[in-house]
């Protein structure tokens, strides 16, 4: 897939603003140890004075940014008071149990934070099948909200049969650790051909997902209000780039900000979407916004094999910062915990809708986003274009601005990345994902201007680590 990115703005004047505004596993085994973008709690290092509050103090469990509405009005928060946990914790010991993937523990994360809020648990199947179907969830006032993608949780026969006639289950993670308890609890079959129809559009052989969490997944959905005991930690260095979307309203709130606008990647940052990101920024200035706020949100959750691992795109973002490509005064950069599905047009819409509940009111959306190569033929699996007219249309995201964006690529002649001008196309160079990752596997330099030098050697130092650990695997083989 192509990192050609387009941005498209339109002046204020003929912006279509839907609700006006008021005022990012795979199987790498890390040897960089990432140096954090912020170097302690990222919510205590900024110089912005707190922001004074009008009126009486919120509570906590109810917080809200000013900028937009979290979908139902609440962020949900799923996890138990530490007071409780005990008890908690007696009772989840005491119930049938049900055994957690890695994944199934990333989607209690992304549940219980309050990312697919109103959501408060993995779905039963009246909410499965409003999610498969229509790409959304009626509330009880009859009004929609955006679930694009289905989140449920998978059990086999034997699962199924243990549980009986059990009202509630323990949840219990790879390593044997009590995680949560799934209450009121329906189980309801399982149709993966369907599930997969739907949300991919192809039943193709090699979806990554598919392969990774649904092909072995039991025939079973189990579906039920979730009760997390205590907050999800992978323990890997980066979890105070984790932050919450209670946590997201909070800082964007603190440092004043009157826009937010997001822009999620799961590849390195060149200095392509680095150009798009402060053009974004800019642009808002111009529209008479005071303080907009990039909301840098990497997906941290399952990606496919061949894209760069978590710990090295935090480490290389980092640098970016680090070197003063983005401004961080002006930038949060925090983890996104949801998998990925590569589902195009389908996923973006969650994509979009998860940082509503974040407190973003503008979304940047570009060319194929959570798109991918057709898994059997050579040619895009989704049209490119398709992600961004359907996040203009998509029900439940009135409220969000869309930002669509122009093409960028390498010019030749300023030696930098530029928005591409057709009258003079053959001046410039289209640096795709692909050929990126081939110039740092071969040791080879990228034209001067295409990313930061900080960032790139980063990327050359993991590629290096791989090359090492395949040589050392074919001398293991060979004296074998």
């Amino acid at each position: 897939m192509s990192l050609t990115i387009k941005v498209q703005f339109i002046s204020p004047t003929h912006l279509n603003f839907r609700n006006k505004p008021s005022c990012f596993f795979t199987a790498y085994d890390s040897r960089i140890r990432p140096k954090p973008i912020y170097h302690s709690n990222p919510l205590t290092t900024t110089s912005h004075k707190p922001r004074r509050m009008q009126g009486p103090v919120r509570s906590p469990s109810v917080i809200k940014s000013s900028l937009i509405e979290p979908d139902g009005g609440v962020v949900v928060d799923l996890v138990v008071p530490e007071s409780e946990r005990g008890a908690k914790t007696v009772e989840a010991e005491s119930l049938p149990k049900v055994r957690l993937t890695k994944i199934d523990v990333e989607w209690v994360h992304v549940i219980c934070e309050g990312w697919a809020s109103p959501l408060k648990g993995f779905m039963r199947e009246d909410e499965y099948l409003q999610s498969l179907h229509f790409n959304s969830l009626r509330m009880k006032d009859g009004s929609f909200v955006n679930m694009s993608l289905p989140i449920v949780l998978a059990i086999d026969d034997a699962t199924k049969e243990n549980i009986g006639s059990s009202s509630n289950v323990g949840l219990v993670g790879p390593d044997g650790d009590l995680i949560a308890i799934l209450s009121s609890i329906e189980i309801y079959k399982h149709n993966k051909e369907e599930r997969i129809a739907r949300t991919w559009g192809t039943t193709a052989p090699g979806l990554p997902y598919v392969e990774e969490v649904i092909a072995s997944a039991g025939n079973w959905l189990i579906g039920g209000d979730l009760e997390v005991l205590k907050p999800i930690k992978y323990n890997d260095g980066l979890d105070h780039y984790r932050l919450s979307p209670k946590q997201l309203r909070k800082e964007f709130d603190r440092r004043n900000a009157d826009a937010v606008f997001a822009f999620q990647l799961r590849n390195p940052v060149h200095n392509g979407h680095a150009l798009l990101m402060n053009d974004t920024r800019r642009r808002l200035l111009e529209m008479g916004f005071k303080n907009p706020i990039l909301l840098l949100h990497p997906l941290g959750g399952f990606t496919k094999a061949d894209d760069v691992p978590l710990d090295v795109r935090m480490e290389q973002h980092s640098k970016v910062l680090e070197d003063g490509v983005l401004d961080p005064e002006t930038t949060i950069v925090s983890i996104f915990p949801s998998p990925m599905h590569y589902a195009g047009p389908t996923e973006v819409q969650w994509h979009a809708k998860a940082r509503i509940n974040a407190g973003a009111n503008f979304y940047i959306v570009g060319r194929d986003p959570a798109g991918m190569g057709h898994p059997t033929e050579k040619r895009d699996l989704y049209d490119p274009d398709h992600g961004k007219k359907v996040l203009s249309m998509a029900p439940g995201l009135e409220k969000l601005n869309i930002l669509p964006f122009r093409v960028a690529a390498y010019d030749t002649v300023a030696k930098k990345m530029a928005f591409f001008d057709p009258s003079r196309a053959k001046d410039f160079l289209f640096i795709s994902g692909t050929k990126m990752r081939t110039y740092a596997r071969t040791g080879e330099n990228p034209p001067d201007g295409f990313m930061c030098p900080g960032g790139w050697k980063v990327l050359v130092k993991y590629y290096e680590s791989l090359q090492a650990e395949e040589a050392t695997k074919q001398a293991a083989v060979v004296s074998s």
